[in-house]
């Protein structure tokens, strides 16, 4: 019995040697499981990063791990990035305005190419008012907001389909982006027709020449946004300097012809009507 508990003894010295001696070998063996863990994952994280991310290193070793870690402002300041808006010493860009090569040119689409798209996208032709009046779980009221006006409907209706509805809100949108880049006073795009009924269309079309039974305004997916006309943005008793409107008109000439060649919509440029007639596609 006293034999084997010495055997036991020697068997748990040498052991323990040996667990030592690889200790002072390799002392990284005998870390903490979840110390590795983390060493592990910062490995692959800093493994996956760019030379551009390089910046972010420190920062984000010390965040993983739990601890505070100073870097200079060079390194903790991401690579610079240059502004549309604004110069280096902080002044505001003023960005040329280039406009069009020619508006009818440029803004080409006939009634047969976007009453396909109005047809695919839009509702069925609204009989009248009434019938609109039905129809209201198809389309969405779009009012007056801070990217467009909408002007005195006498022969249509503020209804569109939803697509429809998000694209004018994205040119007015982007037409404040584009005047903000140029370094010119804020105005809104004014919209003069929306969704026209049957009965509108037969009205309008005694003294419209322009006006036509199969109309894409029918459909809830087409607006003419007039391009002679806009509404200046002003507080109340503020007088912004005066922009003329063909200046205006280039801006939005260039908003509806990135639009345009994104394949968001069919544009046609009305000289009679004074208007871009524009269907969502």
């Amino acid at each position: 019995m006293n034999i084997s508990k010495t055997r036991y003894l020697q068997i748990f010295l040498s052991v323990t040697i040996v667990l030592a001696l690889v200790r002072c070998v390799c002392p990284q063996i005998a870390g903490h499981s979840k110390d590795l863990a983390v060493a592990d994952s910062l490995s692959t994280a800093t493994d996956s990063l760019t030379p551009d991310d390089s910046v972010y290193h420190g920062n984000g070793v010390a965040a993983m791990l739990g601890e505070s870690h100073d870097v200079s402002t060079a390194d903790a300041r991401p690579m610079a990035v240059e502004s549309r808006f604004f110069k280096d010493d902080g002044t505001l860009t003023k960005n040329r305005i280039f406009s069009v090569p020619g508006f009818s040119k440029t803004f080409p689409d006939q009634n047969d190419v976007q009453l396909a798209a109005a047809t695919k996208w839009g509702v069925r032709a609204v009989a009248n008012r009434e019938d609109a009046e039905k129809r209201k779980s198809e389309l969405v009221y779009i009012g007056s907001n801070p990217f467009y006006h909408i002007d005195k409907l006498n022969n249509s209706i503020p209804y569109l389909v939803p697509r429809a509805a998000v694209l004018l809100q994205d040119i007015g949108r982007n037409f404040f982006d584009s005047l903000q880049c140029k370094g010119v006073p804020l105005h809104k795009i004014i919209v003069t027709s929306v969704l026209r009924t049957k009965e509108d269309v037969t009205k309008l079309s005694r003294h419209n020449g322009n006006a036509t039974q199969n109309s894409c305004h029918l459909h809830g997916t087409t607006v003419d946004v007039c391009y002679n006309r806009y509404k200046t943005v002003e507080a109340p008793g503020e007088n912004r300097r005066q922009v003329r409107n063909d200046t205006l008109k280039w801006i939005l000439s260039e908003v509806l012809r990135d639009l345009r060649e994104a394949d968001r919509c069919y544009v046609k440029y009305e000289v009679k009507q004074g208007c871009f007639h524009i269907t969502v596609k």
